[in-house]
């Protein structure tokens, strides 16, 4: 019998792990292409609504009362300021965002936005595919830059996410956040500018 700690096996491990990264990265990759991105309709109402409960239900991400209702979320959701998003993977919604100015008047070239992905759809890169679209839309409608104002800071894969899409922190709100385990916890607003890359 072969000992799992000999050189032997570890390389065994090693190429074993990377094929297995390998074969995730090939689905993923033939995966995205089969999702469609596009405006939100009455029809997505009930989807969305779906995804609203499992954010208000888990509390981390999000300054929502817990007991927002349904018509109180869509309300906020299908604002007359706001385009909705939704996105589709086999005719079912696995993720939705919305882009809305995040000021009025003099404000009002710089884009506001809030991205909200099905549990099950977590780290599948729809969250991504939906930020891409998203900074295209806001540039096609003729915005300047784009500002989250609420970003927890232990919502650290939506950072990374933002961060490596060109947002930068330019602002800290000491313990702004409430987390249901970690207590009160500080908020970032993030920040980048439309009119590069």
């Amino acid at each position: 019998m072969q000992n799992r700690n000999s050189p032997r096996s570890r390389r065994g491990s090693r190429f074993v792990n990377r094929s297995i990264a390998a074969t995730e990265a090939v689905v993923l990759q033939f995966r995205l292409p089969t999702m469609k991105i596009r405006a939100a309709t009455d029809t997505d109402r009930d989807a969305i609504w779906s995804i609203f409960q499992e954010i208000l239900a888990a509390g981390d991400t999000y300054a929502f009362d817990p007991k927002m209702s349904r018509e109180e979320a869509l309300a906020y959701w299908f604002r007359a300021d706001t385009h909705a998003y939704v996105a589709a993977e086999d005719g079912r919604v696995v993720g939705t965002y919305i882009l809305r100015p995040n000021q009025l008047g003099p404000g009002s070239h710089v884009a506001n936005a809030a991205f909200m992905v099905a549990s099950d759809a977590q780290s599948s890169g729809v969250g991504r595919r939906m930020a891409e679209h998203c900074l295209g839309e806001a540039r096609r409608m003729g915005f300047r830059a784009m500002q989250f104002n609420f970003v927890v800071s232990t919502n650290t894969p939506a950072i990374h996410l933002w961060q490596k899409l060109g947002f930068k922190i330019v602002g800290t709100l000491p313990g702004a956040f409430r987390h249901p385990e970690k207590g009160d916890v500080d908020v970032y607003v993030m920040f980048r500018s439309l009119l590069e890359g």
